[in-house]
């Protein structure tokens, strides 16, 4: 009986052994790989192939652009998927008490199972339950990646290689993604004067200037560096879609949706961009059936320079009867009225209050005007799959311009009111009372 108790504590002390190290031992940032590194490393590697694919005369310049392109958006959602929350390590304090608690009970409940009921083999089970316990116990917090990480490395990786077009392209994109719009736009700036007349750089310099205007207009600039990016190569398929789109906001629809229709024709059946791309185009034909139901049908067979303002109008006056609209009353708050000259621009926004940040209705006016009220509805929407009567809930805005572009800039003057729903009399009062820092 002696030689069994040994031989039972000697097991009890074995499985101790095996239970309370792994418990007592501290995790080290070591022991848990830094998956924003991981892809930075994955993306470096990928492209520095690409480059030599390029240089052997492998594949040619425009599918070495593309590629590239594909690469950055890949890392992009890759960082966004490393910000979810990952488990981390139980406190010290927690481990030694689990440990206490282990190194009492496993040897008690063994010994008092075994005399009730002369099974010695229910140990096992015990130490399996005990083990599952000590693993739940590691996952309850959570931490995250951070996304500043990664733009801390590309800020330090541009200031020893300062030409690269695509570390700046990358930079623009991933400041858009924290909502640092002025700093994005500058980086694409940054990358367009480096490689002008490169498509893929011409094309994201244009949606970085359209999608940081408060109506998201490709008129002007953006739309110079599509079309001419469309002349470089008449086959690729942003720049038609993007084309398509200018042509959709200057009241084209009909041939916004041929033109959409040609590069559906080229995707995959049942993929996401082509169920996207369909809605467009549905809507776009939904806009020529409601302009030929008001009598504005023969907008279509007129010539582009007129058509443009006339379909613009008619459509627009169709639409604003049947979509949603919001009455926005915007004043001036007399403490910082002297920073704001009379001519400065007053732009006045809707966007969703979940949502994409790109406003869905937008007007212009003037500090000269104020105060004023100002309707905002879905004729002023600027994409089809962005307008006020798709948003359950809105956030209305204002903001003095002292550049006078759409662009958000430190010291300039805004505003904003409480989230509202929408309804046929909304109306809300916007006081434009702080200074953007």
């Amino acid at each position: 009986m002696i030689i069994f108790w040994i031989l039972a504590g000697g097991l009890l002390a074995l499985a101790l052994w095996i239970i309370l190290p792994p418990l007592l031992r501290r995790e080290t940032a070591a022991d848990t790989p830094d998956q924003n590194a991981l892809n930075l490393a994955v993306f470096e590697q990928r492209l520095k192939e690409l480059e030599d694919d390029r240089t052997a005369d492998l594949i040619e310049e425009e599918r070495y652009l593309a590629a590239r392109h594909d690469l950055e958006r890949e890392l992009l959602y890759d960082v966004d998927d490393a910000e979810k929350p990952a488990r981390r390590p139980a406190s010290a304090a927690s481990r030694w008490l689990l440990a206490a608690l282990l190194a009492t009970a496993v040897p008690a409940s063994a010994v008092l199972m075994y005399l009730e009921l002369g099974n010695p083999a229910l140990i096992d089970r015990i130490e399996g339950s005990a083990g599952q316990a000590a693993a739940e116990d590691g996952s309850d917090t959570q931490s995250g990646a951070s996304l500043e990480e990664l733009v801390g490395r590309l800020q330090e990786r541009l200031k020893e290689d300062p030409d690269n077009v695509d570390g700046w392209l990358m930079l623009g994109r991933t400041y858009f993604a924290t909502d640092r719009i002025e700093e994005g736009l500058a980086a694409f700036e940054k990358a367009y004067q480096l490689a002008p007349d490169q498509v893929p750089v011409m094309l994201a310099y244009a949606e970085a200037l359209a999608s940081a205007s408060p109506g998201k207009s490709l008129a002007g600039r953006p739309a110079e560096l599509i079309r001419a990016a469309l002349e470089k190569d008449p086959q690729d398929p942003m720049a038609r879609w993007l084309a398509g789109m200018i042509t959709f906001q200057e009241g084209g629809y009909q041939e916004a949706a041929d033109a959409w229709q040609t590069i559906l024709d080229e995707l995959e059946p049942g993929s996401d961009d082509a169920k996207n791309l369909g809605q467009m185009i549905d809507e776009a034909r939904s806009r020529v059936a409601r302009a030929s139901e008001t009598g504005s049908g023969a907008a279509e067979t007129q010539p582009a320079a007129s058509r443009d303002a006339t379909a613009t109008a008619q459509s627009g006056e169709a639409a604003a009867a049947e979509s949603a609209s919001v009455t926005v009353r915007v004043s001036l708050a007399p403490s910082i009225a002297e920073q704001a000259s009379p001519e400065d621009s007053v732009f006045v926004f809707a966007r969703a209050t979940q949502g994409p940040p790109m406003p869905l209705a937008a007007k212009r006016i003037q500090v000269k005007d104020l105060p004023a009220e100002v309707v905002l509805d879905d004729s002023q929407a600027m994409s089809p799959t962005l307008k006020l009567s798709g948003t359950e809930q809105i956030t209305i805005g204002a903001r003095v311009s002292k550049s006078g572009d759409a662009t958000p800039r430190a010291g300039d003057l805004e505003g904003t009111a409480a989230p509202i729903g929408l309804d046929e009399d909304a109306a809300v009062s916007v006081v434009i009372d702080r200074v953007r820092p």
